[in-house]
């Protein structure tokens, strides 16, 4: 499977927002005065659980569906996810009439499996890791001649999750600080480039933190064997992209790490404080900010990147029946 050393620019990520228009919702921002006085500082939340199939992931998958061929279309589309990204593709590929195959890990979320299902794709669950699951796609697109959708190498998929960083500089007059959930990368390297002034800090699961090995060592590091069991299975990788390093080295991003009982006191602060459903991947920049890893400053704004929790696995965390 190809994978392009092509970084995109502020125009890609213009001309994504113009393919986005009425496709993508514009997710709301909002202030949470018991964080910003428990933190210390104003503290804005950015809502992209409340994007259409449950998480940011349909900027990146729709924007590169939209530039297939007629040809392409034809051929179908294949994604390789553990849930989020696989729903995506799958809802795109719906709205741009081509068909989709995803490959998902045996033990992936059966609530993520069903609603990948319930757009359209065609499910094959491969494996126990995401890995597997690369590899078998890559596979299939040799045998059918389908279309490849990276969730998080290709240029276009990065450009489309930096609309959410165009957003931010509209609805924040000055963004000082923006806390992003990161696996891969393309999110916070498309958000990176979206608002160029910002203090960019990435958060990952502890014993998963490739991304602040491979910001230290300015080279990809990949994620240890043995590392510890998550609940934050959004963004489990095992290695980034080098396009989304490179850019996050020269923005001088910042990394923390939080643990899984951290991610938990935050789905339950969302819950407790706010009523919003927030998944444990797309938890961990506010599990961050609750764990005191930061010290935030005016405008830090935290990215609520997904809602795609397990009802039993949420209703397990704070406490109330499924």
């Amino acid at each position: 499977m190809a994978t392009t050393s092509v970084r995109p620019g502020l125009a890609d990520i213009e001309a994504a927002r113009a393919r986005l228009d009425g496709v993508a919702r514009i997710t709301p921002v909002f202030g949470s005065e018991t964080l910003s006085q428990l933190a210390g500082g104003t503290v804005l939340l950015k809502a992209e659980n409340l994007q259409r199939t449950g998480s940011f992931k349909i900027r990146g998958a729709y924007n590169r569906m939209s530039t297939l061929s007629p040809e392409e279309r034809a051929a179908g589309v294949v994604a390789a996810s553990a849930g989020n990204h696989g729903q995506a593709v799958a809802w795109a590929a719906r709205e741009v009439g081509a068909n989709a195959r995803i490959f998902m890990p045996q033990d992936a979320p059966m609530a993520k499996v069903e609603a990948t299902r319930h757009y359209g794709a065609d499910i094959e669950l491969t494996g126990t890791a995401l890995e597997g699951c690369l590899d078998a796609a890559t596979a299939y697109v040799a045998e059918t001649g389908a279309t490849f959708v990276h969730p998080f190498e290709d240029p276009l998929v990065i450009a489309g999750q930096g609309t959410i960083g165009l957003e931010l500089a509209e609805q924040v007059a000055d963004v000082e600080t923006v806390l992003i959930p990161v696996g891969g990368g393309g999110l916070a390297s498309g958000i990176a480039l979206a608002v160029p002034e910002a203090q960019i800090v990435v958060v990952e699961p502890e014993g998963w933190d490739d991304m602040a090995h491979s910001l230290e060592a300015g080279e990809i590091v990949p994620v240890q064997a043995g590392a510890p069991e998550t609940i934050c299975d959004a963004i489990m990788t095992l290695h980034v992209s080098p396009i989304t390093l490179g850019i996050l080295r020269e923005r001088h991003a910042r990394a923390l790490s939080v643990s899984d009982a951290e991610v938990e006191d935050a789905i339950r602060f969302a819950w407790a404080k706010h009523r919003i459903v927030v998944e444990p991947g797309a938890a961990v920049g506010l599990a961050a900010l609750l764990a005191d890893r930061i010290e935030p400053v005016e405008d830090t704004v935290v990215l609520l990147s997904g809602g795609n929790i397990d009802p039993a696995l949420h209703a397990r965390i704070v406490g109330e029946a499924a």
